[in-house]
């Protein structure tokens, strides 16, 4: 940037998801002038409901909310929002030792306490103010250096018990048990006032009345920022006065600071000069552990409501019925490895129903793959061991007039909506306050 070049405006927003739109609102409405860069063609980034070929909208991104959740949730009070309780299920159809078993709910519920309660011991101590990260306590670090599935072989657990807790937390993570951080299941506790079952409702229960897509409009309403979808950001060059961003079509927009909120995993596909620290990098270059999937079936004909677990070694190690649509069934899937399951092949989709179920059809299905699309590169951020006691602080610092902003760099709900407004308004907020010191 020629440092004796009048900006194009106060503030360049890379990336248009719930952390860029929400900073954005927070510094135009502050006074501050605001342009916004999204490379899609539309707002929400990991959030996207839309109209489906299943016949009804679908959440094909991240649906899951909860009042736990404090920024969220004061978006929702403030904009008149409503939650959407989730279906509920009669029973739960579970794969361990190998063999499929039904049971209900509540059978099913008793045999998952010891090695979920186990794992979660701890929390309130490792984390007693989980908004507030740092400085971690010993206790975190120590649990950071250990992953789900070190711990649980820790515990004195029997196999299946292991088997039971690996499974839903791979259903958390959308990645295996063995690549993700303890610590980030005493962080989620901790989060939820120590009681695990409250994360796996957090995870489950309630979605946004009408879809995410409302909440976003909301927020967006608020803002005076200009938007630019359809652009992408290739590079960000930061000198002491500004930053001059480049995007692929070699336009150049310039500005006095930068909030950028891509995904970890693609943090690497923007050139940054001078270049991000060290410790960036190699975070960027671990990347987070969820690469699974998230799918929609439509199934044929009305399926009592159910629920089904499976190891993470199965291509899903969820699935559930969620709506009824004519005399079908729509059920919601998710799996940890996107390497193992093609979400546009109904076959094999079926196929990986048929593990619990083999007298369900599956007749059409619909998905976005988050794990292979350039913009994104995972679905939620779920952290490797490491990632909290030695990369996630220093993500969080500036980088001269560069701040990094996502659900991916949040103290508390990483991973969730929550985490993105949470961040997106803090480095909105760190902005402001340097622009003020400077006029």
């Amino acid at each position: 940037m020629n440092d004796t070049h009048t900006p194009d405006t106060d503030v360049v927003i890379v990336g248009g998801g719930f952390a860029g739109v929400v900073a954005a609102r927070d510094l135009s409405r502050a006074g501050a002038d605001v342009i916004l860069l999204e490379a899609r063609d539309r707002l929400g980034g990991r959030t996207w409901y839309r109209d489906s070929h299943l016949g009804r909208p679908l959440e094909l991104g991240g649906t899951f909310v909860h009042w736990l959740q404090p920024h969220l949730w004061s978006e929702m009070v403030a904009h008149g929002l409503e939650l959407e309780p989730s279906p509920g299920v009669d029973e739960v159809y579970w794969i361990g030792d190998g063999e499929v078993h039904r049971s209900s709910v509540e059978e099913y519920s008793e045999l998952v306490v010891p090695g979920m309660a186990a794992l979660a011991e701890g929390a309130q101590t490792a984390f007693p103010v989980p908004h507030q990260l740092f400085p971690l306590t010993p206790e975190a670090v120590a649990a950071d250096r250990l992953s789900i599935t070190d711990r649980l072989e820790a515990l004195g657990l029997t196999p299946s018990q292991v088997e039971l807790a690996r499974s839903r937390w791979a259903l958390s993570f959308n990645g295996s048990p063995e690549e993700g951080s303890w610590a980030q299941a005493l962080r989620l506790t901790a989060l939820c006032g120590g009681d695990w079952r409250m994360v796996s409702e957090a995870n489950r229960a309630y979605t946004v009345k009408g879809g995410t897509g409302r909440l976003l409009e909301a927020v967006h309403r608020g803002s005076t920022a200009t938007v630019r979808l359809s652009t992408t950001v290739t590079a960000v060059h930061t000198s002491e006065h500004g930053v001059e961003v480049v995007t692929s079509d070699g336009e150049r927009v310039t500005a006095l600071h930068a909030i950028v909120t891509l995904p970890l995993d693609v943090l690497s596909s923007i050139d940054f000069h001078p270049s991000l620290s060290p410790g960036k990098r190699d975070a960027a270059q671990r990347g987070q552990v969820s690469n699974g999937v998230k799918l929609w079936m439509r199934a044929r004909g009305r399926i009592k409501p159910f629920i089904a677990f499976a190891p993470d070694d199965h291509p899903l190690t969820m699935v559930g019925t969620e709506y009824e649509l004519d005399d079908d069934t729509i059920l919601l899937g998710f799996g940890p490895h996107s390497a193992q399951l093609d979400v546009t092949d109904v076959d094999a989709v079926q196929e990986a129903v048929h593990r619990w179920r083999p007298d369900i059809e599956i007749t059409d299905v619909d998905a976005h793959d988050w794990t292979a699309d350039p913009l994104s590169g995972e679905t939620w951020a779920m952290p490797r061991p490491g990632h909290l006691s030695t990369e996630l602080e220093e993500l969080q610092r500036p980088e001269g007039r560069v701040r990094l902003a996502g659900s991916d760099y949040a103290n508390g709900w990483a991973g969730y909506i929550d985490g993105a407004l949470e961040s997106g308004r803090r480095a909105a907020r760190q902005i402001l306050g340097e622009l003020k010191e400077n006029h």
